[in-house]
């Protein structure tokens, strides 16, 4: 069992928690991605670092409460536990080398990005960042994003906080300015990434890109996450989760990642309805 030794709420339906895991805590590296269940019955979900304590042997997960798993352990408090905490999974970010990059980040993606402008900038990257968010109220981690960001534009699709629109605008600007980026990182929802790849494929700058398909066993036998990429097919698990944006083949991503829509929305309201008589 892994205990949970801090949690807080980022925003109505975002959770971060600090699991204690210390042998994960030790290795994990920005990218890299765990696999829990929340309790014995339960499914196994991936959820991408977002920062590790070695000294405490805490790891640290930010989660979107959006299906039953989510859901239940979003209602987990500090001092209980979940059932498995496996890891770390998956391919570090490369890193090394970079001198100058742009990190792309939306929504809940925003904290796998994170760690990884951390990283960027203790090898003393340049890191220009850019997040977009809803609304101001579904904003997170800004104060973060700012410690490690030379530059950082916040986009609201509304316009209530930062500047109105989506991110591939300021990228694109920027890039027209002039600003010579090494890499474009990017990571959030696969709309996004498409289009991020978009923006930046007809300046030839190389863009990576985090993909975190349907994952069940992390090990690359399931099959479960297999992509396309670059005319061939590969499983994020082993071979990612970060992959050249040039060659993803995200029309059939995007398919492949509502075939289970239907199947989750009852199992989360089966969940949901399940708590409601458990607090009565």
């Amino acid at each position: 069992m892994y205990r949970i030794v801090h949690k807080k709420v980022l925003n109505p339906t975002v959770v971060m928690m600090d699991i204690e895991a210390p042998l994960v805590a030790r290795k994990a590296l920005a990218g890299q991605f765990i696999i829990l269940r929340v309790d014995e019955e339960g499914e196994r979900i991936p959820l991408t670092v977002a920062g590790t304590d070695p000294e405490a042997g805490t790891v640290k997960i930010i989660f979107q409460m959006v299906g039953a798993t989510t859901d239940a352990l979003g209602r987990k408090e500090e001092g209980e536990s979940i059932q498995d905490f496996v890891g770390p999974l998956g391919k570090p970010t490369e890193t090394e080398g970079l001198r100058k990059v742009c990190v792309v980040g939306g929504g809940v993606g925003c904290a796998i990005a994170l760690p990884v402008a951390q990283r960027l900038h203790e090898l003393g990257c340049e890191v220009h960042t850019i997040v977009g968010f809803r609304s101001k109220d579904l904003l997170i981690l800004e104060d973060e994003f700012r410690a490690c960001s030379d530059k950082l534009t916040i986009m609201t699709d509304d316009g209530s906080y930062g500047r109105q629109g989506v991110v591939t605008v300021p990228l694109k600007e920027a890039i027209e300015a002039g600003e010579t980026y090494d890499e474009v990182i990017t990571i959030g929802p696969l709309i996004m990434m498409k289009f991020v790849v978009a923006t930046t494929k007809p300046y030839g700058i190389k863009t990576v890109v985090s993909m975190n398909p349907i994952m069940i066993d992390g090990t690359g036998m399931c099959g479960g996450c297999r992509l396309t990429v670059g005319g061939k097919t590969m499983f994020a698990c082993v071979d990612g989760p970060d992959f050249d944006g040039f060659e993803v083949d995200f029309d059939e991503a995007m398919s492949r990642s509502t075939m289970y829509r239907d199947f989750e929305q009852h199992a989360r309201e089966a969940e949901c309805n399940l708590y409601k008589k458990e607090v009565k």
